[in-house]
């Protein structure tokens, strides 16, 4: 009797092996998005990370076991070069024959320009919708049409996936927004220029957007279904009840925020405004232009004399990054100091990683002011 059931277990785990073996490899750039792709992909399989966390995504070397992760990837899913430039040619080299979703260009994504003044006013925030005439309305369409629609814009025919997407800004003029002033000679492997600063870019701090979450969460369910349409139905119940979860911990942290309304504070550097906007909570200043340089002494001087004028009452640093700069930035007046991180360096990576990342900006802001 032990013997037949120990056969019918060996069956089972051949079977298993079998379905598992079925599900693509999927390799994600940061644990932001790594957890999407995970609360997507939860009960059918599991995702690789790439940049591990607490580490900048601007600049990284890839250690060996993320490299056979990208390298063994079906699927890459990754925010894009804006963010993590040198990760173009890592894809090229690893992943040539993978499918590629950059989802900064993924329909529906709001994306705002970099901001380059070390001051901040209230109702700066300009932005673009990939798919302005449909808004956010069709994040709940995820029949048939929608996942061959992601299939044919992210197929293996496509330069990985990249082709449409360049289409695609060219159709909005922006097929030059790949800047960022830190990586001016960075050439991508799609043959487009991405260095240069001619246009301020854009913010590619975008995941900090719930309503950029909810959007990507369905692009990622879509990709998904066209590499493995026997989970499809899995991918797209996963991914609405993420957004389900979404549209709450929104209501959680607009109470959070409500009762600090009206306080003044100062980011590290600046990647907070995606989620600025999204609650009506803006920043008056920060005092580096991004985590890849320090600020100079003139942006240090407007920095502490708006802190003077707006009676800023918290300056948020990262754990990532020198505090010696805020304390200089802070002295001689009576801010409060809290920690803030767009990535969830301290966080497990997993499903719940992205949720918790939010939460916990609104909770160190409410904590601090």
């Amino acid at each position: 009797m032990s013997r037949n059931l120990a056969s019918l277990s060996f069956a089972a785990s051949l079977l298993a092996g079998t379905a598992l073996a079925d599900v693509p490899n999927v390799a994600v750039d940061i644990s932001p998005v790594h957890s999407m792709v995970a609360r997507v992909m939860e009960g059918v399989g599991e995702p690789s990370l790439i940049v591990a966390t607490g580490a900048s995504p601007h600049e990284y070397n890839l250690r060996p076991s993320e490299a056979n992760a990208l390298q063994n990837a079906d699927l890459v899913f990754w925010v894009g070069p804006d963010l993590t430039p040198w990760l173009d040619d890592a894809i090229a080299t690893l992943a040539e024959d993978a499918t590629v979703v950059e989802l900064i260009e993924a329909e529906g994504t709001t994306e705002l320009p970099m901001r380059e003044s070390a001051l901040f006013e209230p109702h700066d925030h300009g932005h673009e919708d990939h798919d302005a005439e449909h808004g956010h309305d069709d994040h709940d369409g995820h029949g048939e049409d929608h996942a061959e629609d992601h299939d044919g814009n992210h197929g293996h025919d496509d330069d990985h996936g990249h082709a449409d997407e360049h289409d695609h800004e060219d159709a909005h003029g922006h097929d030059d927004e790949h800047d960022h002033e830190e990586h001016d000679d960075h050439a991508g492997h799609d043959g487009h220029d991405h260095g240069g600063h001619d246009h301020g870019g854009h913010d590619p701090h975008a995941w900090l957007s719930p309503d950029n979450a909810e959007v990507w969460l369905n692009a990622i369910a879509a990709a998904l279904s066209a590499q493995d349409p026997d989970n499809a139905g899995a991918y797209y119940a996963n991914a609405a009840a993420g957004r389900a979860e979404l549209v709450d911990l929104r209501t959680e942290i607009e109470g959070t925020l409500d009762q600090v309304r009206g306080e003044n504070f100062i980011v590290f550097h600046d990647a907070y405004q995606y989620f600025e906007m999204a609650f009506d909570f803006p920043a008056s200043g920060a005092i580096s232009v991004s985590d890849a340089s320090d600020p100079s002494p003139a942006r240090i001087a407007e920095i502490q004399t708006r802190i003077a004028e707006q009676n800023v009452t918290c300056i948020m640093s990262e754990p990532q990054f020198n505090p010696g700069i805020v304390a200089s930035v802070m002295d001689g007046s009576e801010a409060h100091t809290g920690v803030m991180d767009p990535l969830g360096a301290d966080l497990e990576p997993g499903a719940d990683l992205y949720p918790q990342l939010l939460r916990n900006l609104a909770t160190s802001l409410a904590e601090c002011l």
